[in-house]
């Protein structure tokens, strides 16, 4: 159904591209002070757990958002769709959804074993996600309010792309916020000056940025200027981590300063070029 009202959201696709850029940022924020606490008291269990409700308040704003056509809908689903993605990465960083390979990749392995074990670190929060998104698909494919549905998509494929990049090798990788049960993912990165895929993850980012800024351009009803405002500010992010990759930003200190001191202070490191 199509409301006759704008609600009470503005509908400024600058307000709501600011709006994108602050929940991204407290999102993040939120869930690595709530995984840096765990990580010091050993409750990345009961965190997990007692956090579920954040991920049945984001299935059910999606599947309630889906049919719905106003600007408070569609930044609703976008809200939803970050409360989804927010737990499944919230359990992926407290150790409790990760894979079946907890081990450090020594060094001199094949290639194949490389990736491999590098999979094996991530195997069940991938499959997890997978289904998340395929589910996600399923139910929503079609409905009038589809800005869930694509805020949860570009943020899979922007995250899959990320930590292909990660393995293939990239110039700067931060994993300063690692916590104690994760650091063994260090050694499943790769420093190195470039890599093929990055060149595609860029050029696929900016031209969905693209696409959502012409859709923005085009359209006139106020829920699709709040929902493609949104979806392109999420994708510009997605776009800017990438960039982050290569371009020595001090992007850690957007929430380092908010931060408990980690359990253990020589499990955290930054790896970039010239540390």
């Amino acid at each position: 159904m199509r409301a006759s009202g704008q609600g009470a959201l503005v509908t400024s696709p600058w307000i709501a591209a600011a709006f994108a850029l602050f929940a991204w940022w407290f999102s993040t924020g939120a869930i690595l002070f709530a995984v840096r606490v765990a990580d010091r008291a050993n409750r990345g269990t009961a965190l997990t757990v007692l956090s579920l409700p954040v991920f049945a308040l984001g299935v059910w704003g999606l599947s309630t958002t889906f049919h719905i056509e106003t600007p408070m809908a569609a930044t609703y689903a976008f809200l939803s769709a970050l409360a989804v993605w927010g737990w499944i990465e919230l359990a992926f960083l407290t150790g409790e959804i990760t894979g079946p390979n907890t081990s450090p990749c020594p060094e001199g392995v094949p290639e194949w074993e490389r990736f491999l074990r590098a999979w094996g670190t991530v195997a069940y929060h991938e499959i997890l996600l997978t289904a998340a998104l395929i589910a996600i698909l399923w139910f929503g494919w079609g409905a009038p309010n589809a800005f869930g549905l694509w805020t949860f998509v570009v943020l899979y494929f922007a995250r899959v792309s990320a930590k292909l990049n990660l393995y293939a090798g990239v110039p700067r990788i931060n994993v300063e916020f690692l916590p104690a049960k994760l650091t063994h993912l260090q050694s499943h990165f790769r420093i190195a000056p470039m890599n093929w895929l990055y060149p595609v993850s860029i050029t696929a980012l900016t031209f969905a940025t693209a696409c959502w800024l012409e859709r923005l351009y085009a359209v006139s009803a106020p829920a699709d200027v709040t929902g493609f405002a949104l979806l392109a500010a999420i994708t510009t992010l997605a776009l800017l981590e990438h960039w982050l990759m290569v371009l020595p930003l001090p992007d850690a200190k957007l929430w380092r300063w908010m931060l408990p001191a980690p359990k253990r202070q020589d499990t955290t490191r930054e790896m970039a070029d010239g540390l």
